[in-house]
This record gives structure tokens, C-alpha cells and sequence, in this order.
């Protein structure tokens, strides 16, 4: 996005709430989805000539998702014969109704990392807006030396101020409140771990207690972690221009960017456990949805009308409320795709004791340090499943007569190519390449 569609874009949001009052009510059946689905030929249409195969290809499975074209289970009901469809999903990882499988995986697989006894800490490192329109010409890149300079400078400051073995679970977040494009990565980091040489575990240090505030589990110096992070993270894209690697559109301009926010410090935001006595469950509730959500979600949604979509967005300000904003229907979508990324890119990494290298002989250390009695072990699958069930599929009962339904047949989805390019792809694909 150039500068011209990001002041757009503000400009667009700036104008919420003017003229039309949203009720704050949502819509019924108001979903991400329906809007998708909706708009996405409006869309196409208009900036089919800028938009690459793989958002496309990624719109055309979400229009599929969940619909006729994609096949299915049908039931049958033994006392009334209704019988009842219900069609596959697209299991796109950005579909917005395809998204519990990533969360239970991500939970599932986080779990097993977690220690009862270990206080857990969210990170978050953000890059400065002054180079988004860098780093969406060259996403792939970029969103890479992201997640590496906020791995390499937790790796430093907790190592140098804790003299700790570091571990992180990182999750690539790209959008702000109002679906603007503000990458930045959560990392979910340990506070207690075993010592740089093995020998030792190193307990989670505490900030000094004063009569207005109590004693509160501290990581590092969020002002110095920023440095490091901002350090790592210009010395890298200098790097990448030095090798011809990056798609630039003014190099001189660049340098004077890159110069500046160097001057600056960049903002990296420590939170500690939601409560003093979190356990392993605790922190997983806490964060799942979080972190594996999506631009936006349902519940954020209040209504289309006229022309715009309404929903709600922190106010930014220093009470930040939530308050009503809305986008033009066609704005909305695009600025939904800008957070589609690269294919085949992982959002979600784990780095230092807990990356797949090193995550045995980490855990193996921790399991000698401090040991866990059987006892205090957390039941993972009962603490979680609020977390991880989807909503039961209520269609297996008749919505005649409420008798369970019985299985008839299993269709499995086509191949994407036939969907694709067969005569029952959207109208829009016949845009592809035109124009």
C-alpha cells in the first residue's frame, strides 16, 4: 500500500461516525465471512489488475468455504426423512470461520511447553509505521527478520540480565484496531528457566515492592530490550539492500527513513502473568484466542449500511474505549487482504530452549532442575476445553421433529483446480489476467 491508499484509508476511518449513528447492536447474521462473500466480486473487479494469485486464490476458497460447490455430509432424519446438508470447509488458515483448527493446534502444542511453578510474560515488539510501506513491498522478508530480531534480542537481554537460558513462542500479528496494516510479533516467554550453563535454575525476579504497589514478576528492561530489537532489526535491512535483495522504490528516501528510526526509540511492550498465581492453564485461556485470531472477529462487527461496514476499534486515546468506526464496504475488503500472507509463510515460530532444535535437551534441563511432582501437574484437557470445542453442530438433530439425525453420505471437497476453473468458479475469475 503507498502512501496515498494509507492516507486514504485514515481519511475513511476518520470519517466514522459522521453522518450515520451505528445503534451498537449487532447485525443479525453479521459475520467477517458474509462481508467477504459479499464484496469480494465488487472488489476483484476493481483492483483485479493489482492483486496477486495468491490473495485471490485465497478470497475465491473463502467465498467456497462451507457452500454447495465444496460438498459434504448429508443427514437424514429416520422419523420424517428431512434431511439436512452440511458442507466442508475450506480449511484455509485465513478464513475467518476455518480458524479453530489453528487455535487448537497452536494450544495443543504450547501446552506441552508449559511448566506449572514458571511465571509466563507477553512480549510484543512492534515495528515503527514509518516503515510499513517497506516492509509490505517485501513482506516475506521482512516479516522473517521481524520475528529474528525480537528472537535475537530476548536471546540477549534475558541471557545478559537474568543469565538464563531464553525460550519464546512467537505468534505474527500484521494488522492495528481499525485493519490498518502494523505488523508486530506476541511472544509468550518463560520468566524462569535454567541457567546459560545448565547447572542451575534460575528463579523469576520481582520488582521491589512499594507502599502503592506490590512486589510483580519482572522479565527485563523493556527500554533496553527495545534497543536491541530496533538494533538487529536496521542492521538487517541494511543488510538486505546491500545485497539487492529488496524492492525499493526511492533508495535515497530509505536511508533518510532508516536514519530516523534509528534516532528513535522503538516500542516494546512487556506484560506480566493476568494474574500472580496463573497457572499453565491460566495462560493458555489468556492467550489463545489472541493468538491465533484473525484481523478482526465477529463479535467486533456492528452493521453494513449505506455503503459502509461499522464495527468497533479501541479509541487509541488514553482511555481507550471502544468506540464505532467503519469502512467503505470495498475498503474494508481490501484492507482484509492486507494481512493474507506470503504463501506458505509460518506466523507461528518457537525460538531459544523452545525451537525444535533445542526443545528436548530444554525441557530435559528443566525436568532435572525443577522437578514437577505428579500431584501439582496441570490436567491440560479439562483446563482447555472451553478453549479448544467449537460450537456443537446443532443440524444433526431434525429441525422438523428434533429426532437425531442419522449420516446418508459423505462427499469429499474437489480439488481446488476443479473449483477453480470448473463452472462453478465465481463470475470475477474470468477477470484474472484481463485489464
Amino acid at each position: 500500500m503507498g502512501r496515498s491508499d494509507a492516507a486514504s484509508s485514515a481519511a475513511d476511518t476518520a470519517r466514522a461516525g459522521r453522518g450515520h449513528e451505528p445503534s451498537g447492536q449487532q447485525q443479525p447474521g453479521l459475520t467477517v465471512a458474509s462481508i467477504l462473500k459479499q464484496y469480494t466480486a465488487s472488489f476483484v473487479e476493481r483492483d483485479h489488475h493489482r492483486l496477486s494469485s495468491h490473495v485471490e486464490s485465497t478470497l475465491l476458497r473463502i467465498g467456497f468455504c462451507r457452500t454447495a460447490p465444496l460438498k459434504g455430509r448429508v443427514y437424514r432424519c429416520p422419523s420424517c426423512d428431512s434431511k439436512v446438508p452440511v458442507y466442508n470447509s475450506c480449511t484455509d488458515r485465513h478464513c475467518p470461520q476455518c480458524r479453530g483448527a489453528s487455535r487448537a493446534d497452536w494450544v495443543d502444542k504450547t501446552a506441552r511447553l508449559l511448566r506449572d511453578g514458571t511465571k509466563y510474560f507477553q512480549v510484543v515488539f512492534t515495528i515503527p509505521d514509518k516503515l510499513s510501506s517497506l516492509v509490505l513491498g517485501n513482506r516475506r522478508l521482512l516479516y522473517r527478520l521481524l520475528f529474528r530480531s525480537a528472537a535475537s534480542a530476548l536471546q540477549r537481554s534475558i541471557g545478559e540480565e537474568c543469565g538464563m537460558q531464553a525460550a519464546s513462542t512467537m505468534v505474527l500479528h500484521t494488522w492495528n484496531q481499525r485493519l490498518g496494516h502494523h505488523p508486530h510479533v506476541h511472544a509468550l516467554v518463560p520468566g524462569s528457566g535454567p541457567s546459560l550453563d545448565g547447572t542451575r535454575w534460575v528463579p523469576c525476579r520481582f520488582t521491589s515492592a512499594t507502599r502503592q504497589k506490590p512486589a510483580r514478576p519482572f522479565l527485563v528492561d523493556n527500554t533496553e530490550l527495545g534497543r536491541r530489537f530496533r538494533d538487529s532489526y536496521v542492521r538487517g535491512v541494511r543488510r538486505l539492500i546491500k545485497a539487492g535483495v529488496l524492492e525499493i522504490e526511492d533508495p535515497a528516501e530509505l536511508i533518510t527513513i532508516l536514519e530516523d528510526v534509528q534516532a528513535c526509540d522503538w516500542v516494546v511492550y512487556i506484560q506480566p502473568p493476568p494474574k500472580d498465581t496463573s497457572d499453565p492453564a491460566d495462560v493458555l485461556k489468556y492467550l489463545a484466542r489472541y493468538m491465533t485470531g484473525g484481523p478482526i472477529s465477529d463479535r467486533r462487527l456492528i452493521e453494513v449500511k449505506d455503503g459502509r461496514v461499522y464495527f468497533w476499534a479501541r479509541s487509541g486515546d488514553k482511555s481507550n474505549q471502544q468506540v464505532p468506526v467503519s469502512l467503505p464496504t470495498l475498503e474494508f475488503v481490501r484492507s482484509w487482504t492486507l494481512h493474507i500472507l506470503p504463501k506458505g509463510f509460518t506466523k507461528a515460530r518457537r525460538y531459544g530452549g523452545w525451537s525444535n532444535t533445542r526443545q528436548a535437551a530444554y525441557q530435559q534441563q528443566c525436568d532435572r532442575l525443577q522437578p514437577i511432582p505428579p500431584s501439582a501437574a496441570t490436567d491440560m484437557n479439562d483446563s482447555l476445553t472451553p478453549v479448544l470445542e467449537e460450537p456443537p453442530d446443532e443440524r444433526k438433530k431434525c429441525p422438523r421433529c428434533q429426532t437425531e439425525m442419522e449420516l446418508e453420505s459423505h462427499t469429499r471437497r474437489p480439488s481446488w483446480r476443479t473449483l477453480f476453473y470448473g463452472s462453478d468458479h465465481p463470475r470475477w475469475m474470468e477477470w484474472r489476467g484481463s485489464g
